[in-house]
Parts: structure tokens; C-alpha cells; sequence
């Protein structure tokens, strides 16, 4: 059996971490978790009241926490710039950036940018926020990238003729397109770091079926029966922090659960499918990604 548990890793003094949408749910539970190891942990959420309350919150349960909160909403870029510029201002490393943050299912909305609001926070925020800081992670010796995905990136392919669903909108291809998007992104991330010799490495990871305040667009029903098959926030923050911590990962691998269709268990690697890995995908959506952000990586 895989017992895999965080409790087993020694502390991380000295060592920098941001989690986005860490004020809440897996987030949460991830920065806590980290923080328990000393690391100093950035909590950076779109409210920095919601972020004051989770720093407040592990204080309470480890006094001893290093733990900033800073906004950022990653729905704008303008705002994910802003972060990222304030966050070197005052950091000179970056051991460990998990792109947490996300929406699910939520109503259609277009963001200050033009795009659809679920790939917007999921995908493109992130992708702008890693490549601002790239640099920094790319000077810190053995730092990672951790990228959420989701089970749900089976629902959809990713929809390159109309990506923002001008065409009408379905909030449950939305999510899945841009859970697909963030998969996509660490594989091909991990990629272009290895060719250009790098030791930074990029990761994904998905916490199965787990209790989260996504779920708050989902019907009364689902949430009535959720409990039933729904891990709690803690056990679904599992792989992340395996994908944070492990030693024996190389980059470019999946974590979730290991359990009955991956929706619930202790953290092992685990697989995706073969349009995941399609490197011609992946280069399509990097070069959107690219454009629509104005962020340019450069690996040099």
C-alpha cells in the first residue's frame, strides 16, 4: 500500500513558495502542509482578506509559519503582471510555484482581456505568471513548477477555433478545455526545460474527486451526495505536495490518487491521455498562449 505522507520530508528553512487560490481548499491545505516545513509561503489570492484569514488561520495551527499573503487575481493579466513584479521586488529565489488557483463549471464571463473567464483564472494567468518569474525560478538551484489539472480534462479537447467559446458556451467543456490547457502546459514546460538543459522542473498533478469550494456552481444534488465519494481537501492536496516534495521525480510527471478511477487515494504518478502528451498540441498552445499574453519565455 502507498503511504505515501508529507510528515516524513525534513524542514525547507530558506526556502520560497507561492501557492495561488491558497486561501482555500487544496490550496490551503498545500500551504499549510508547507509551512509545517518551514518553507516561507506566499498565499496569493484574488482577496487579500480571504488571504489575511487562511495566514491567520495556520498561524493557529503552526505558530512558527512563515507565511505572506499577496493578491493576485489571475483572471488579469494586468494584475498577474503587477504580482510578479512585486513578488521580485522583494524575493531574490523562487524554490516552488504551484499553480492552484482555478474556477469550475461557473457561469459564462468575459474577462477585462477578452477571454473566457475559466481558461482565463485555470490556464492563461498561470501561464503568464510562470513565464514573469521564470527567471527567478530558473536561478534557484532544484525549483519546480507544480501545475494543477483535473480528472475533468477528459471532457474536452482543446478548442483551437474557438477557444474563448464565442460560439456558445458550454461550462463544462470550458472547465475541462482549460484543466486539458494546464496539463498540456507543465508536459511541455518540463520539455523545453530539459532541452535547454535546465534543473528547474515542471510538473502536473490533480487531486482526484476531492470537497472544494469549485464545487459551489454545482446542482443542490450533487453537492447532498458528495460526501459519499468526495476525498477531503487535505487527502486531494496529497499529490500536489508529492509532486512539490518527492525527490525521485525527474519532471514531466502526472500525480494523482491511486485509487478506483484515480478519484481517490494516496499519491502516486499516474497517466493521461495520448492528446495530452501531443507535442504538436502543445506547441499550438504554447504559441496562443504566447501571443494572447505578451509573455515571451525565454530559457537562456
Amino acid at each position: 500500500m502507498n503511504t505515501w505522507n508529507p510528515s516524513h520530508y525534513p524542514s525547507y528553512q530558506g526556502k520560497v513558495a507561492i501557492i495561488t487560490g491558497s486561501n482555500s481548499g487544496i490550496g490551503f491545505d498545500t500551504a499549510l502542509q508547507l509551512a509545517k516545513k518551514d518553507m516561507t509561503v506566499i498565499i496569493a489570492c484574488r482577496r487579500l482578506e480571504a488571504g489575511e484569514k487562511a495566514k491567520a488561520d495556520i498561524l493557529k495551527i503552526y505558530s512558527a509559519a512563515q507565511v505572506i499573503h499577496m493578491k493576485v487575481d489571475l483572471s488579469s493579466l494586468q494584475d498577474v503582471r503587477q504580482f510578479a513584479t512585486a513578488f521580485q521586488n522583494r524575493f531574490n529565489r523562487l524554490d516552488l510555484l504551484i499553480n492552484n488557483a482555478g474556477i469550475m463549471m461557473s457561469p459564462y464571463k468575459e474577462t477585462e482581456d477578452g477571454f473566457e473567464n475559466q481558461l482565463a483564472t485555470n490556464f492563461i494567468g498561470h501561464f503568464a505568471l510562470t513565464g514573469l518569474l521564470l527567471k527567478l525560478l530558473l536561478n534557484t538551484p532544484d525549483s519546480r513548477v507544480v501545475s494543477l489539472s483535473s480528472l475533468a480534462h477528459k471532457w474536452a479537447p482543446i478548442n483551437f477555433s474557438d477557444l474563448h467559446f464565442k460560439n456558445g458556451y458550454n461550462k463544462r467543456k470550458a472547465y475541462g478545455q482549460s484543466k486539458r490547457a494546464c496539463l498540456v502546459f507543465a508536459y511541455e514546460l518540463n520539455r523545453r526545460l530539459s532541452a535547454a538543459g535546465k534543473k528547474t522542473i515542471s510538473l502536473a498533478a490533480h487531486p482526484g474527486v476531492a470537497t472544494t469550494n469549485l464545487g459551489r456552481y454545482f446542482p443542490a444534488i450533487f453537492k447532498q451526495l458528495g460526501s459519499l465519494f468526495l476525498q477531503s481537501s487535505d487527502k486531494g492536496a496529497l499529490p500536489v505536495l508529492y509532486a512539490a516534495l518527492e525527490k525521485g521525480l525527474k519532471g514531466g510527471e502526472y500525480i494523482g490518487p491511486d485509487g478506483f478511477k484515480e478519484m481517490r487515494g494516496n499519491a502516486t504518478r499516474v497517466d493521461s491521455d495520448e492528446a495530452s502528451k501531443d507535442k504538436n498540441i502543445a506547441i499550438q498552445l504554447w504559441k496562443v498562449a504566447e501571443d494572447i499574453t505578451g509573455v515571451h519565455y525565454t530559457f537562456g
